[in-house]
């Protein structure tokens, strides 16, 4: 019988789970799962399409339709998220992966991929073999705590000897100097600092700084502050709402638990952000302090746009490598331009789920 590719509806979720069952059997990319609550798990106005055989769920994919800036002209781009397949674990489905892809384009042709884990994974390998377009959206980090930092930093811990020599380092001191030495060389003094404070919600403030900006990006997602409200709704505990003079940025503070990545560290992110191109640096500089105060161990930022690099690196951040990349089909790599002129950081896509 023929692999159908169909929208999911509740009849299915009961092959759904199945679906999902096996791939943890097969211990495959532990923690991405297909939605089994599809209004509970996934951001408004998702969609979940689902690839069917003899009654079974073979594969299934996300999309999330979003109003994207592109030019100055809002328009409709796509997220393409958690494209899993039984191909991960059977061969004979290795065919489902590209089919789905193109699949979605039928339907969204402006489609995007946020994300992925790095160039070595499947799906950015992919992306680039059907002709995508798929970038990295740089990482940047500034040190805190030197010494937490040199002890608990898992992913630059990555050999016994880098280990045994960074925990001398925080022994004697020495990374501490290096560290706070490079930054206050790197940080470059900013006249006005501009006047901060943290705010419940977006609102009609919001609406006047993203008419102000917008047109200045080559590509942006929508950041009213109606989208804003539903995507950091002041319900929610995590989302550190920051007005910065003619910008604003959302940050978190986070007490990572055994990450692979953070180990325990205590990590300040500054998610999203938004202002005109030459205020991103007065954001960033009341981003870094305001989580500075809060006592992070550890500050980080991807973004995509040079204003927003730019800025970074003016604060006194290290660029350091990325697995968050941002994938373009062909219509939307052509339409949008080069990534430096695209505003992308961790509040597009899923969000800052993962932070």
């Amino acid at each position: 019988m023929a692999i159908e590719i169909r929208p999911f509806s509740a009849e299915w979720r009961a092959a759904l789970r199945e679906f999902n069952g096996r791939l943890d059997a097969a211990g495959v990319f532990a923690g991405m799962r297909l939605p089994e609550d599809v209004q509970a798990e996934m951001l408004p106005g998702s969609q979940l399409y689902i690839a069917v055989e003899e009654g079974a769920v073979r594969a299934g994919f996300v999309l999330r339709p979003q109003q994207f800036s592109i030019r100055g002209a809002v328009h409709r781009v796509t997220h393409y998220r958690l494209p899993l397949s039984e191909g991960l674990i059977q061969k004979r489905y290795a065919t489902l992966a590209p089919m789905m892809l193109r699949s979605a384009i039928k339907v969204e042709p402006l489609l995007y991929a946020l994300g992925m884990g790095g160039r070595q994974q499947p799906l950015p390998r992919m992306l680039e073999a059907m002709g995508w377009s798929v970038t990295s959206v740089p990482f940047f980090f500034r040190v805190v705590h030197p010494a937490r930092f040199l002890r608990g930093i898992r992913a630059a811990r990555s050999s016994p000897w880098r280990a045994a020599a960074m925990d001398l380092a925080a022994w004697t001191g020495a990374g501490w100097m290096a560290l706070k030495t490079w930054q206050a060389m790197h940080t470059q003094h900013l006249p006005e600092p501009a006047r901060s404070k943290e705010v419940e919600e977006f609102s009609a403030w919001a609406d006047g700084i993203w008419e102000a900006t917008h047109r200045s990006y080559g590509m942006t997602a929508v950041r009213d502050s109606a989208t804003l409200g539903r995507l950091y709704p002041s319900s929610h505990p995590r989302f550190n709402r920051l007005q910065a003079g003619a910008g604003w940025a959302v940050i978190l503070d986070t007490a990572m638990h055994d990450d692979p990545y953070f180990g325990n560290l205590r990590v300040g992110t500054i998610a999203d952000c938004l202002a005109s191109l030459d205020d991103a640096r007065t954001v960033i500089h009341a981003a870094r302090v305001e989580l500075e105060h809060r006592g992070v161990d550890l500050i980080i930022s991807n973004q995509g746009h040079i204003a927003w690099q730019s800025a970074l690196r003016a604060d006194g951040f290290l660029e350091g490598p990325s697995n968050f990349l941002l994938g373009a089909s062909p219509a939307l790599a052509k339409l949008a331009g080069p990534i430096s002129e695209a505003h992308i950081n961790r509040g597009d896509g899923d969000g800052p789920v993962h932070l």
